[in-house]
Order: C-alpha cells, then structure tokens, then sequence
C-alpha cells in the first residue's frame, strides 16, 4: 500500500456502493477515474472524492498518477441512523438509514 484514504459516515447504502467499486477495483487510476465519469449512480461522487483523496496522498509521496492503480477498495457498513415512521393502527415502524465506510489503497503497477 502507498496511499491510503477513507471516507466514513457516507450518507449512501454499501450495497449500493459495492456495485460502482467493483467496476473499479484493480484498474489504474486514470481508467478508474473514466469510470466514475461515465456511470450513471448516485454514490459515484463521494467514491470520486476519496479516490481523488487517495491520489493526493500519492503525490505527496512524489508517485504520479500513472504509476498507481486500485489495490483495495472496501465498502463496509457504518453505523444506521434509526428512524421511525407512522403505521396503520397507531404503530410506528422502524427505518434503517444506512452509513458506509469508504477504505481506497492505492499500490505501485507491476511492470
């Protein structure tokens, strides 16, 4: 691992998350990025913006961006928010807005 960032408490199902980084993981960074500019869901901003976290932690340590790819990438689920809602009869019913725990590495390509 060279370069490493996480996004925490994103607001977005990991579910959800989960179908846009498997698109991307072990790709270079610039076709990751391509990517991300071309799918058509939701989460792709936040997980734009941690990889372009990653990539800045990268070029801190002097790496250029067509140095690197996508070693790891991890959606985990974070804590819910626990809401209630009303239901028929006087009940209330639970809701679940999920959290997720957004984890990028970036790691040098193998020549």
């Amino acid at each position: 691992m060279i370069a490493q960032a996480k996004g925490r408490f994103i607001r977005v199902s990991p579910t959800k998350v989960r179908q846009v980084i498997n698109l991307i993981r072990g790709k270079d960074v610039k076709t990751s990025l391509v990517i991300l500019e071309h799918v058509q869901k939701g989460s792709k901003d936040r997980i734009k913006k941690v990889l372009n976290s990653a990539i800045s932690n990268a070029k801190q340590k002097g790496l250029s961006e067509e140095q690197l790819f996508v070693s790891k990438i991890t959606a985990d689920l974070g804590s819910s928010w626990r809401r209630y809602r009303a239901a028929a009869f006087g009940r209330a019913t639970p809701i679940d807005k999920k959290t997720t725990h957004l984890t990028v590495e970036l790691d040098l390509k193998m020549k």
